[in-house]
């Protein structure tokens, strides 16, 4: 019965996220030669590679620890995943620099919270311990840059939870250890 219920909500959920996933690919003014407009995974996915990461981190919601973790989204369209992460006990940040979806993430998380930058000129990575994407670029050559630029902005012990990368050198990458066989999420454990 508990599966069935948790389907019923990831279905309510994944129908509201798709309703501005659809507005979102039409009003986005990102450059989608290069650039993906909000393009929402599927909450099941998100849900269980927070959890991992939570579990990890041996966080428990009813006693958050002091300070709590910060996790930041990068290209976090309208904020879903980070009202999820926020659930599961992390202080969130979000980078947004589409115009259609960062006033709907503002409102959601706070605008203190949400940043509307460009990922380039965005200089604070190394101050988050987990940093989460879902693959930004729909160009080959600008998303291999972005993923390096993460992993080498990325402090010691920070996790990664990198979505449909497109480059596998992290896993040859003596600074990174993969953490489960199954989600792509990676510690940072070594500076170059």
């Amino acid at each position: 019965m508990e599966n069935e219920e948790h389907d019923i909500f990831f279905n309510v959920i994944n129908r509201f996220v798709g309703f501005y996933s659809r507005d979102a690919a039409r009003e986005t003014r990102n450059d989608t030669d290069c650039e993906y407009p909000f393009v929402a995974m599927d909450t099941r996915q998100i849900f269980a590679q927070l959890r991992f990461v939570s579990d990890f981190l041996g966080l428990d919601r009813d006693e958050p620890p002091a300070p709590m973790p910060r996790f930041l989204d990068v290209g976090c369209g309208i904020g879903n995943v980070l009202l999820i992460a926020e659930q599961f006990g992390f202080e969130v940040y979000g980078i947004e620099k589409d115009d259609y979806s960062f006033p709907i993430a503002a409102k959601l998380i706070g605008e203190d919270r949400i940043a509307q930058a460009d990922i380039w000129k965005y200089g604070n990575f190394g101050e988050y311990e987990v940093i989460y994407y879902y693959r930004p670029f729909s160009g080959r050559v600008q998303q291999l840059r972005f993923e390096k630029l993460i992993e080498d902005s990325m402090k010691i012990g920070a996790l990664l939870i990198a979505n449909h990368k497109n480059s596998d050198a992290i896993e040859q990458d003596r600074r990174f250890e993969r953490l489960s066989p199954s989600l792509p999420i990676w510690r940072k454990i070594a500076a170059p």
